[in-house]
């Protein structure tokens, strides 16, 4: 065998001569298959978890209907004494909120805080409006009051059940989600560009067989749902660890965050926050039980309030712990609403201390928010959330149709390999020395603002020159015993 012939098999991917045309391509599907490859089995879990956290909340509507929704009718007594219904099931704790029936059929929630509970989370009592009975008790989560399945499966979501630690597998996925994408797209649209004759760019070719079957989905599914693949990466990453707070930092720099009514009575200070994420209720100050008790009889006149300024359907009214601090009256997310008003009202003396209207958002906050309920699946209800389990259903086809590609693309037996190679190493070579220099800004860029696409994308090319180099020292070593035989031959 001939040295040239030994070189090959010993380095199946070679540097690529420098006189090739200029192109992008082998440099961008080298990235797509590394990070297809090490990084698609995080997503494919965020994706089996996520399809399921699409349809929770219609999920715990049947689960729960019993909590939720009641058969008697009749007008609703007032709130003030369904809260006092469950205060006598809940004695032992303090009533934080209430969420008067918004239709009838409906239970008014009323919120407990439970310190046995863990963050963000409230004991909520189900109260029949018409009876001031109580008809049971759950923990909810959120500022979505998400109950206990639904809770289950964000926290599968979010981190598979290991808390912090966990959030990384997710904040990875959602890291390299988009990056992927573009890749995708672009080796799509460069494969159609090169082969129009064959090539099909946006229709599956049923006549397809083998690994070109599997290429062929891959291909036309990821097209088809890579604006939905970005738009999940984007919004993931707002509730992430790392790539979060630096979102959260651009959004307080820019003057884009979530602004929310003063709650102090006799301060002027307006406060801002942000309830966009899973969870979105703060720690709870410690209560007067004589002024709760005070405020709770106050409830209908300050919702009487609420409803003259606009404030009405479904709303969530907290029950201030002290005699400063004001009711907070806030639209609460529905489906198909989409604007959240919310005011401050002083109790004791009738009077409103601040409302935030929707309208006066910044617009940057309105889109975040709008985002958010789509990714949940809570903006556009039901509809909504068949989007989302189509999209879960085609991103996982997308993701096992790669791995069938890589394992039909495994070399024979001859060569000792059981998977498919990387694509040609060489890419860097085949841009301008202006384009590597933009890469590598942009991408420095990049990995410091989501940190773990950073740190794994150095890692992917610590991995691959690594082995470059275990192939080039091999090669040599093959090319020296061949040299030496060809010696001894002649």
């Amino acid at each position: 065998m001939s040295t040239p012939e030994l070189e090959r098999l010993a380095d199946p991917s070679p540097p690529t001569p420098p006189d090739r045309p200029r192109s992008w391509r082998p440099l961008i599907m080298r990235l797509h298959f590394y990070a297809g490859i090490l990084v698609a089995p995080f997503i494919l879990i965020a994706t089996i978890s996520g399809g399921l956290y699409a349809v929770a909340p219609t999920i715990e509507q049947l689960v729960y209907r019993d909590y939720v929704h009641v058969d008697t009718t009749g007008p609703a007594v007032p709130v003030a004494q369904q809260i006092r219904a469950a205060q006598a099931e809940r004695p032992d704790l303090t009533v934080a909120a209430v969420r008067p029936a918004a239709e009838a059929g409906d239970t008014t929630r009323v919120m407990f805080t439970d310190p046995s509970l863990g963050e963000s989370q409230r004991l909520a009592v189900f109260v029949d409006p018409a009876t001031a009975t109580s008809v049971g008790e759950l923990a909810v989560y959120g500022s979505s009051s998400a109950l206990p399945l639904r809770t289950w499966i964000s926290e599968l979501h979010r981190h598979l059940h290991l808390g912090e630690p966990g959030r990384l597998y997710s904040e990875l996925a959602a890291s390299w989600l988009w990056v992927i994408a573009l890749g995708g797209l672009y080796l799509w649209f460069e494969r159609y560009r090169r082969n129009r004759d064959k090539a099909r760019l946006l229709t599956f070719d049923r006549k397809s067989k083998g690994r070109n079957r599997s290429l062929n989905w891959h291909g036309v599914a990821g097209i088809w749902i890579a604006v939905g693949l970005i738009f999940l990466s984007a919004t993931g990453l707002t509730w992430s660890t790392y790539a979060g707070e630096n979102v959260t930092e651009l959004r307080s720099a820019l003057s884009w965050t979530t602004p929310a009514v003063t709650k102090t009575i006799g301060s002027s200070d307006v406060a801002t926050t942000d309830h966009s994420g899973h969870g979105g209720h703060s720690m709870e100050m410690p209560a007067d039980a004589s002024t709760t008790e005070d405020n709770v009889g106050r409830i209908d006149s300050v919702l009487g309030i609420a409803r003259a300024n606009g404030i009405d359907g479904a709303v969530e009214a907290s029950i201030p712990p002290s005699a400063d601090t004001a009711f907070v009256v806030a639209e609460t997310r529905q489906p198909w609403v989409m604007s959240n008003d919310s005011i401050s009202i002083d109790g004791a003396a009738g009077t409103v201390i601040d409302t935030v209207f929707f309208s006066d958002w910044p617009l940057a906050a309105k889109l975040s928010a709008w985002g958010i309920q789509l990714h949940m699946g809570t903006l556009f209800g039901v509809a909504n959330q068949l989007a989302l389990l189509a999209l879960a259903v085609a991103l996982a086809s997308v993701i096992v149709r790669g791995y069938m590609m890589w394992w039909r693309r495994r070399p024979t037996k001859a060569s000792g390999l059981t998977a498919g190679r990387p694509p040609l190493r060489g890419g860097i070579r085949r841009i301008s020395p202006m384009s590597v220099t933009a890469l590598v800004v942009v991408a420095v860029a990049v990995g410091w603002f989501v940190p773990l696409l950073g740190l794994s994308l150095v890692a992917f090319l610590a991995v691959d020159v690594l082995l470059g180099s275990i192939r080039r020292a091999r090669t040599r070593t093959t090319n020296s015993a061949a040299s030496r035989h060809e010696s001894e031959l002649a």
